[in-house]
């Protein structure tokens, strides 16, 4: 008998528990281990969890190898991971063609099994026949074998497995909105097969991203080849939905015990350490019992109450299983797991103690944690009215290995035969400590030489593109298209990264390759995608907003991000440098921008602190010549160096003529094509409904303001040009059709007389003849005559009425039959000349519109949807209340842009707009997620409108006007106004000139008191006193907040689970002839995501948004009745609108009592007179404008008139005899 120390004897004592409980079990010939004796299928992630205890056995002897043996007994361990690990290889490799096909399409039934045979490896049930897609397992797969490669283990052997694993993680690359079946299987709880976003699945592939990243798979003994690369966004994406979700675990699953892998070990995905102590004090708090923790609410898995013959559970019966849900001891093992790492040991101590009393001693004494533990079927109702009273049965599986292994390793590190540091070598756990500030790198360079002495006039230095060689400088797209290379392998039939999106943290490295460094410009500013980038003054937000993006998510790099910029041609305003990018460049010089500490230098000096990554893998590879770049990238680089790119289009140039009466007459009649295209509704009575039937009797003549700017010569028009927009505002057939005072007047001198009498003699027309008399006009018109107009005006306005008759008449493939360098001209080239005139002369309208009408999309449009539907906002396009188009899941761009064209018809404005809001939306969900609090779906149609209806107010003009300068606003000003609705702020307009509004917030009482709009030209003319009148105080604040929640979908906290309270107590909710149904609390659980988006939609079926913000009070008065247990039960089902009408009935019976301000509107004898037709006081839905207006709170508040509308709904469902205490405090 050897001499054996105290610790060697324990560890002995481990080695036989592992060998008889989990090594006996392993498979010889794939080194898998079967589920059960009985059932030999191979789960991939109850692999991975009985493996780990070996590994951390063979990490605690590796440590006391005293002795020859214990070496043995080391290197015996370690290759038995190693043989699990490469089983699970093989088994997946055998499926290398579902992972190629799953990169392109992410459907459930092309993806990667989640069980093999443990015998062979092969599959063993079909694709459709288990819910195959769970990231979490393929995920788990990787960062076990990023942390066994990093402790020393070789578990890849060949070049092809590194292609393979690098394919793997493309696969879980789009984990953060692809739905899948989850950590338990199922999907929705219903079990019907439907797969979710799950909030462990994100995680998990969150950890495994960060771990993969430039991991070299052959250990010690690799080179550039074997390296796996990811890019840091798509880590930087799961991070972000995560924060959103927690401690949400999905849809039906208002929170998981499977959650404490994620903000723990093995994953340590969280780096917020608040929101981690949130998860695990809620699960600890709602699901913790004195066996483990239950999955999750309503989970019927092995309840007495289950019906085990089927798979799926109805709807209803959810419900039964309240209260007797299994306890499984398993999250104990977890728990201790993270005190561990946490250090705490007193918790450690708590737990062990508790898992201990619950783990069952078979022979031999050596206790064994049981899979689940069950409520007797005769104790069901009993454990059902108090939890936690009944003793529970162990059922499943005894031993439960995935439990056991983390038990050993929890006794492990108990002990002292392990340190944290040994089970987590890749260092994860110390992602939630505090890290230095970063400081963002920036360099500006310029396109060539003319305009970095621009730069220089405002002492500002930089370099031109030529001076940094030997650094090249590229688009972000150039990177998209090496990443391509990235994993192909054509032995393995894998064709490399599919996604072609490179986010900022990937674009704010620098790359070698050979001996070259190239340096990316960030995706958000490749010039020739799209409008947004024109306007300076965005840009200059967007990059602001990236700086702060790369303050807050560059983590696990080494080096600082460097942001490289180009100032190219494209940035000039007619010659100039604009101020928005001087003033961002001059705040870069202070050193903090916004609170981020940057730094402003050239290339050269940043590139020993920069982040640097090696793009080897564009060497030739497969063909033997590592060293070698692929002649195909060579071939693609050289094609790629930054070219400029020049408009040679120039027939739109006007020939000298002189232009005659004939011409003028055919110009007024195509007058206005673009406006009848427009829908956006403002003014208030027919907001939510159908805009045009109250504006047919108003003749639209409107006598010309003379304050209205002309753009051409800053100064008001003459009598003559006015005259000649008074017409423009007559030809609408919509109820909108004022022009912004953007319309570029014909720069000739005087008009010609001709000019005006024809203007005078044309007769002011309504709504209906004008569309009819402009159709026979056009029917007479020569498509010919059209186009020689065109050449001849210099309105751009006017082309882009031309061509919008052409386009309707013709389609965009029409010949004009103009020749441009011998090839035929089609009305989209015309466009599309059209469109770089907008642009380059910043009328914003036209811009929009043409670029709805040449098909145009926002860049990135697809992802900024996603980004905001993966953080659980739904979003509806078109305009309320006929034609909303919900969109619930991620859709391909081509699809979005049809649903959102189709939403709105033939408005390409508003269209465009609705598809740029979208991705402003997306922006501040990605900084400010904050602003987006208690909303659930984004309806961008209503924000559209209660946009117009905020320029209107703030701007004293008519709904038609202000619709039309919300579609003239530069997209800066736009997505300021936007931000300003969404926060809530006051705010002012202030008049740049060219008719283009800039947006103030009010932050001075000066600005609070009335909205200070001052247009450019009005002193000239001495009609000061002509100013907009001043707004009265504080009238209309609330009616406008109310407005904004409503449009908004904004509601108060914690409303949805307390109108499940509601529901609980009666028969149901009615809000406009819809029902909510007692029954939705037996389905769904009161804080579930689902159950908050059936609310959600019934009150959205109200059209006024100030009015459903009063319904949602009403509510709330209800829930406080439910909540104070004020009576027992609500009686019938209730009908929440009839409460809004009563109160407003009360309100004017009290204001008829004291003479309030309604009794100039509504508060009359024999009130309600207007049911029938529209309130004076113009009152959605026929509630007085002045109780809209009144503030929640106070005697005369609307809490207190809905309180009292309750009481006597209460009164009439109560018994007589019995009396109601009513105090309102």
């Amino acid at each position: 008998m050897r001499t054996r120390s105290n610790s060697g004897v324990r560890l002995d004592y481990y080695q036989r528990i592992v060998h008889k409980l989990i090594l006996d079990h392993q498979q010889p010939v794939t080194g898998l281990f079967p589920a059960s004796p009985h059932n030999d299928h191979a789960w991939i992630r109850d692999n991975l969890y009985c493996i780990l205890a070996v590994w951390g056995l063979s990490m605690a002897f590796k440590k006391i190898a005293d002795q020859d043996e214990d070496r043995a007994k080391t290197y015996e361990l370690e290759q038995s991971c190693v043989k699990l690990m490469r089983g699970l290889l093989m088994a997946m490799m055998q499926q290398k063609d579902k992972v190629e096909k799953f990169k392109s399409t992410q459907h459930p039934t092309d993806s990667l099994h989640a069980k093999y045979s443990s015998t062979t490896g092969r599959t063993v049930v079909k694709d459709t026949e288990w819910g195959h897609l769970q990231i979490d397992a393929i995920s788990l797969y990787l960062l076990v074998l990023a942390q066994m490669t990093a402790s020393g283990l070789q578990i890849v052997f060949s070049l092809d497995e590194v292609s393979f694993i690098q394919n793997l993680v493309f696969y879980i690359e789009s984990a953060y909105c692809t739905p899948d079946y989850g950590i338990w299987e199922r999907g929705d709880k219903t079990n019907h097969g439907l797969p979710e976003l799950n909030a462990s699945s994100i995680g998990m592939a969150k950890a495994a991203l960060e771990a993969m990243n430039e991991l070299d798979l052959f250990g010690a003994r690799g080179g550039p080849s074997s390296v796996i690369h990811v890019l840091a966004d798509e880590a930087q994406k799961c991070q972000a939905v995560l924060q959103s979700m927690l401690p949400r675990e999905s849809n039906s699953k208002e929170l998981d015990s499977g959650l404490l892998s994620i903000i723990s070990y093995p994953a340590f995905a969280v780096d917020d350490p608040n929101l981690i102590a949130l998860t695990r004090d809620t699960i600890v708090n709602k699901l913790q019992g004195k066996y483990g923790c239950k999955r999750f609410l309503r989970d019927g898995h092995k309840t007495p109450r289950e019906d085990p013959n089927r798979l799926y559970y109805e709807p209803w019966e959810l419900r039964m299983f309240e209260n007797i849900e299994c306890e499984w001891p398993l999250f104990f093992c977890y728990l201790i797991l993270d005190y561990c790492f946490q250090g705490d040991k007193t918790n450690v101590t708590e737990y062990m103690q508790k898992l201990e009393k619950v783990m069952i001693r078979k022979d031999g004494g050596m206790p064994l944690v049981p899979e689940l533990y069950s409520v007797p079927g005769d104790k069901a109702h009993l454990e059902h009215e108090d939890p936690g009273s009944q003793e529970r049965i162990p059922l499943g599986r005894c031993p439960f290995i995935w439990a056991q292994s983390l038990y050993i390793l929890g006794k492990l590190l108990q002990e002292g035969f392990l340190a944290v540091g040994e089970l987590d070598p890749l260092n994860r756990r110390l992602c939630s400590e505090k890290k230095p500030d970063v400081v963002v790198q920036i360099v500006i360079l310029a396109e060539n030489n003319e305009i970095r002495d621009k730069l220089l006039e405002y002492d500002l230095h930089v370099q031109t593109i030529s001076d940094v060689a030997p650094i090249e400088v590229q688009p972000a797209r150039v990177l998209s298209h090496l990443y391509t290379y990235l994993g192909r392998n054509k032995k393995l039939g894998l064709s490399g990264r599919k996604s072609r999106d490179v986010g900022i943290l990937s674009t704010s490295k620098l790359y070698s390759l050979n001996d070259r460094i190239f340096a990316f410009t960030p995706q958000n500013f490749d010039y020739e995608e799209y409008y947004m980038s024109r306007d300076p003054a965005l840009l200059a937000s967007t990059f602001m907003a990236n700086v702060a993006f790369l303050g807050m998510s560059w983590k696990q790099m080494l080096g600082r991000p460097t942001l490289t910029l180009l100032a190219t041609q494209y940035l000039l305003d007619q010659g100039k440098i604009p101020m928005a990018m001087i003033t961002t460049m001059k705040k870069l010089k202070s050193g903090y921008i916004n609170g981020t500490r940057v730094t402003l230098g050239n290339l050269g000096e940043f590139l020993s602190t920069s982040a640097i990554t090696n793009l080897s893998f564009l060497g030739s590879q497969e063909d033997g010549y590592p060293d070698k770049l692929n002649p195909e990238v060579q071939s693609y680089l050289e094609d790629h160096l930054l070219k400029s790119f020049s408009n040679k289009l120039n027939f739109l140039s006007r020939p000298s003529g002189a232009r005659n009466a004939r011409a003028l007459r055919r110009r007024m009649s195509v007058r206005g094509a673009i406006k009848k295209t427009r829908s956006i509704n403002v003014d208030s009575e027919t907001l939510g409904m159908e805009g045009d039937s109250t504006m047919q009797g108003r003749s639209l003549e409107r006598k010309p303001s003379w304050l209205e700017v002309d753009p051409a010569y800053g100064r008001s028009p003459s009598p003559e040009e006015a005259k000649k927009r008074a017409f423009t505002k007559g030809t609408s057939t919509t109820s909108l059709g004022v022009p912004a005072p953007t319309i570029e007047i014909t720069k000739e001198k005087a008009p010609p007389k001709e000019d005006v009498i024809i203007n005078k003699n044309l007769p002011v027309l309504r709504n209906r003849t004008a569309s009819e008399s402009q159709n026979s006009v056009y029917a007479e018109q020569e498509t010919d005559e059209l186009i020689a107009m065109l050449r001849e005006t210099e309105s751009l306005d006017e082309q882009g009425d031309i061509l919008q008759y052409l386009v309707d008449t013709h389609g965009l493939d029409f010949n004009t039959g103009m020749q441009e360098n011998g090839k035929a001209v089609t009305v989209k080239d015309l466009l599309k000349v059209l469109y770089e005139k907008a642009c380059t002369q910043k009328l914003w309208g036209l811009v929009r519109h043409t670029a709805g009408m040449l098909g145009k999309r926002v860049e990135d449009l697809a992802k900024a949807v996603t980004d905001l539907l993966v953080r659980q906002k739904q979003i509806t396009v078109g305009m309320p209340p006929n034609n909303e188009h919900t969109i619930t899941a991620p859709l391909p761009e081509n699809e979005l842009r049809q649903l959102i064209h189709q939403a709105y018809g033939d408005d390409e404005s508003t269209a465009m707009l609705t598809q740029e809001l979208l991705v402003y939306l997306a922006m501040f969900i990605r900084t400010e997620p904050q602003l987006f609090l208690e909303m659930l779906r984004l309806r961008v149609g209503l924000i559209i409108q209660v946009m117009a209806t905020e320029l209107s107010r703030t701007l004293s003009c008519d709904g038609e006007e202000a619709s039309e300068h919300l579609l003239n606003l530069s997209p800066f000003e736009m997505k300021n106004l936007l931000h300003h609705i969404l926060s809530g702020k006051e705010f002012a307009i202030n008049s740049v000139g060219r008719g283009n509004f800039s947006i103030v917030s009010n932050k001075s009482n000066r600005y609070g008191k009335k909205s200070q709009i001052v247009l450019e030209g009005q002193s000239l003319q001495g009609t000061v006193d002509d100013t907009p009148a001043i707004e009265p105080d504080r009238q209309g604040q609330w009616l406008r907040r109310r407005r904004l929640d409503g449009a908004l979908n904004r509601v108060p906290r914690d409303f949805y689970p307390r109108v499940w309270g509601v529901l609980e107590k009666c028969q149901g909710l009615v809000i406009q002839g819809k029902l909510l149904q007692p029954n939705l609390t037996q389905e769904m659980t009161s804080g579930e995501l689902k159950f908050a988006l059936a609310v959600e939609t019934v009150l959205n079926s109200i059209p006024q948004p100030e009015y459903r913000q009063l319904v949602v009070e009403a509510l709330m008065v209800l829930t406080l009745v439910v909540e104070y247990k004020a009576v027992a039960h609500l009686g019938g089902m209730i009908e929440v609108e009839s409460l809004v009408h009563k109160a407003n009935q009360i309100f004017l019976e009290d204001q008829m009592r004291c003479n309030g301000d309604a009794t100039l509107c509504c508060a009359k004898e024999g009130f309600p007179a207007a049911l029938g037709g529209a309130l004076v006081c113009g009152g959605a839905a026929g509630v007085c404008q002045h109780l809209y207006d009144s503030a929640p709170s106070g005697s005369y508040g609307t809490m207190t008139y809905l309180a009292r509308a309750v009481a006597a709904l209460l009164a009439t469902t109560m018994p007589v005899d019995s009396p109601i205490e009513c105090t309102i405090t």
